[in-house]
């Protein structure tokens, strides 16, 4: 795997962007410093198990939705609900979806996963990110555990119910 300068600076260091704006102090961010678990293990680390289940539970509840905006209609005036098959299927693609736009960072020594359906609140200023590397499979692996825990049955009927139900029984 071959990093650009960018993305060498970003992992190994502080970025400075110099702002130019007069007595104001220059915005520094480092990378995340990851741990030999969030660097190696095959698992999601104990500590953003949590995030984990929120960016599934988001992506589910996302494909879920967009599959069943296929087949409603104007004039039905009602959410039409996807077959078994259907469901099954977009479940599936779910969990086997590039996971790219996740990754972690650090704010006040804090380590959190980020990416769609993550924002918890203000954001700071500036703030690295790292995506790729292990991240996406530790996702995915996430999402299809809880499929076999589940089952898409019981995940379907908890989306119809909202996303926060989704939430709750992940």
């Amino acid at each position: 795997m071959r990093l650009s300068p960018l993305q060498l600076l970003l992992l190994l260091g502080a970025w400075v962007i110099p702002r130019g704006l007069g007595d104001r102090s220059p915005l520094t961010a480092t990378a995340p410093q990851l741990d030999d678990e969030e660097r190696y293990s095959t698992h999601m680390p104990t500590h953003l198990r949590c995030d984990a289940c929120r960016a599934v539970a988001y992506q589910m509840w996302q494909h879920l939705s967009e599959a069943e905006a296929k087949l409603h209609t104007p004039e039905s005036g009602r959410r039409r609900e996807l077959s078994e098959s259907g469901y099954t299927d977009v479940l599936d693609r779910s969990c086997s979806q590039s996971w790219q736009g996740y990754g972690v960072r650090e704010v006040n020594q804090v380590k959190h996963l980020t990416g769609p359906g993550l924002s918890k609140g203000p954001e700071p200023s500036i703030s690295v990110m790292v995506t790729g590397g292990p991240w996406p499979i530790r996702l995915s692996m996430t999402c299809l555990r809880y499929l076999g825990e589940f089952g898409e049955d019981q995940i379907y009927e908890a989306h119809q119910q909202g996303r926060g139900a989704l939430e709750a029984l992940l």
